[in-house]
């Protein structure tokens, strides 16, 4: 039989899963919200997805901030953080790539490449302005649609300025222009190119940004935020149709690279995984343990300073 393999990328706001063949094409995806529970949303993806009748499934690899649950829960055969996971698929689709821009749900980065290798990368710092879940929320206070906010961009000749560097700030100097009367579509435009200006200086200061760019993540989407990308940077910035699935394309390719391949199915449904948090009284640590289970048996326990578990 032919061979695929997975990739699911586990972020904090949604989670990506594709399968591939050894040619790296795509077979299957889909793209779906967390919801705050990865281990829901991973059974859901992976309904989601399918394998031809002439494919065995022959490797799974996991990425995102959830990657290390996920990847013993499926007993993974490659577990890798995004920014390995990113730059591998990115380079296998666009060798000649020397600049990645990446905004998600609740993080962005920057991540810049030299003769085909990481040279350098940055993320963004605990606060989450300028990023999807940015966007989504300052979407509902506009009674906006966030799918339709680049299209509106788009139509402003005259973007607002809004201070964009803190989501309360953002919040508030929103409201201010929307009540002294600024048109719906500036505001939209405005808050677009502050995202950009927001990533720009901070997540890539100090880094050389060198043509060709990519960007990628669920924000790629926004055509107004591409604009004032390029607009910025003076530079063509080439978003890939299947830019919000890279991180989980590269971990999949990652897979497919390691030698002597199990045999794996998608069949998780009936499997029931189980996280308990508790604290450890062994010693004065006081070390708060996550215990997790896969049909009543313990897999690991994690937490622990003193490597009792």
């Amino acid at each position: 039989m032919k061979e695929c393999y997975l990739g699911i990328d586990i972020g904090s706001i949604s989670t990506k899963a594709v399968i591939i063949n050894k040619s790296y094409q795509i077979l299957s995806s889909c793209y779906i919200e967390t919801k705050g529970n990865p281990i829901v949303a991973v059974k859901e993806a992976l309904q989601l997805v399918s394998i031809p009748p002439e494919y065995q499934l022959r490797g799974i690899g996991t990425t995102g901030s959830a990657r290390k649950l996920i990847g013993l829960l499926l007993n993974a055969n490659v577990v890798k953080n995004e920014i390995t996971a990113h730059a591998v698929g990115t380079l296998t689709y666009h060798p000649d790539v020397k600049t990645i821009l990446e905004i998600g749900g609740q993080d962005s980065k920057v991540i810049c490449i030299r003769n085909r290798m990481i040279h350098d990368y940055a993320m963004n710092t605990l606060c989450a302005a300028g990023t999807g879940s940015f966007l989504s929320s300052q979407a509902k206070r506009l009674g906006v649609d966030v799918k339709d906010f680049g299209n509106i961009a788009l139509k402003s000749t005259n973007p607002t300025n809004i201070a964009a560097r803190c989501t309360v700030f953002a919040e508030s100097d929103l409201v201010h222009k929307a009540q002294i009367g600024y048109p719906k579509e500036d505001i939209i435009a405005g808050l677009c190119k502050s995202v950009v200006l927001n990533y720009l200086n901070n997540v890539c200061k100090g880094k050389r940004l060198e043509s060709p760019i990519i960007f990628q993540g669920g924000v790629s989407k926004n055509v107004g935020v591409h604009k004032y990308f390029e607009e910025i940077l003076k530079e063509k910035v080439l978003v890939d149709d299947n830019g919000h699935l890279m991180g989980a394309l590269g971990v999949a390719i990652l897979s497919s690279k390691v030698p002597n391949p199990r045999n794996y199915t998608l069949d998780f449904q009936n499997i029931e995984f189980k996280t308990i948090g508790e604290e450890c009284k062994g010693c004065s640590n006081r070390c708060e343990l996550v215990r997790i289970y896969r049909d009543r048996e313990l897999l690991d326990t994690w937490g622990s300073k003193c490597g009792k578990y």
